[in-house]
Formats: structure tokens, sequence, C-alpha cells
């Protein structure tokens, strides 16, 4: 009996986009394109709902007429790639993005919080960002109340990661205004 090779079909961006567009996914369903496949995404509980809502009050102070505070929405890394990480910190444009969704060059940090999706986040997610040339990337680990900052983009990912824990300051290299101790981040 001869095995035949089963093909994959990869989704570009538009094809996601015209899916979304046609009803193809419910409103509550939570998903999003990386490498032209589309995953589930896990629920969001209450404890990453809390440290979302924290940093995003936290980067939209120090931010306000500075740059661009995205919570949960797209971002166009490529044709096939289009995640949805927890927070960005986008370049100011005039059409505040209207007419597209921010794409990697756009991006000056990305965060993800992680509990129950850490492993993913830290194997997937977050190399992409990395290989996208986005210039940093945070990983917010719920369970040990740690940051591990990512930077120097590259074709592999990110080259630098370091960690942060309850007690340590946290700067953004690429925005300047981010200055914070990780403490602010739990609640």
């Amino acid at each position: 009996m001869a095995l035949t090779e089963t093909q994959r079909h990869v989704f570009t961006v538009d094809e996601f986009a015209r899916m979304g567009e046609a009803g193809v996914f419910a409103e509550e369903d939570r998903v999003e394109l990386i490498d032209g496949e589309i995953r589930e995404m896990t629920p969001i509980g209450p404890l990453h709902a809390v440290v979302v809502n924290l940093l995003a009050e936290l980067l939209i102070t120090r931010l306000a007429g500075k740059a661009y505070v995205s919570i949960q929405n797209p971002v166009r890394l490529d044709r096939h790639t289009e995640p949805q990480p927890d927070l960005t910190v986008a370049r100011r444009r005039l059409d505040a993005y209207a007419g597209r969704h921010p794409e990697a060059g756009d991006i000056l940090l990305v965060i993800e919080v992680a509990d129950s999706s850490l492993r993913y986040d830290r194997a997937e997610k977050v190399p992409t960002y990395g290989k996208a040339g986005i210039p940093e990337a945070w990983l917010v680990d719920l369970a040990t109340e740690t940051v591990t900052v990512y930077s120097g983009p590259g074709p592999d990912g990110y080259a630098d990661e370091r960690v942060r824990r309850r007690g340590d300051m946290i700067a953004a290299s690429s925005v300047p205004e981010i200055d914070l101790r990780v403490d602010e981040m739990f609640a």
C-alpha cells in the first residue's frame, strides 16, 4: 500500500480576514493566524485580565500622545502571520491605523501575559515577533510573577533574554517613557 502525502493549506492574512467577514468564526471565537495556521487562543482568566488591564493603564498613562497602546488587537507580521498580542506599543500615525492593522515595522514593544499559554507564547509567539524584527518583547509569567525581556531581534528570534522579578525595574529599550517596577504589573 502506497502512502500519500497530504497537503496542508497555509492561509494568508487576507484569506483569514475574509473568513472572519464571512462568519466562519463565531463572535466569541478567540483565534489568530500564525505561520498560515489558524490557532485557537486560550481563554482569558481573571488574573490574566487584571494584569493586562494594569499594564494597559501603566502604558497609556506614560505614552499618551507619544505612541499607541493596543490591547489584544491584531498585528500583521507578514503575509501568513497575524497574532493578537495582549498589548502592543505602536508608533503614532496620522491615520491612527484606520486603513490597516499595525505591521511589524510599526511596533516598538509587544507584551504577552501568560498562565496556561506560557509554553506556546515562549516557544512560538515570542520567536515569531523576533523574526519579524519587533525590537523588544516581554513575556509576563503569572505563575512566577516574572517578566522575561527579549531583545536583539533576528532570523532565529531574539538574541538576548533577561528575567526581571518583583523588586526589579524594567525599561523598554525602544520606548524610553516605559520605565516601571515589575511589582506594578501585579495586583
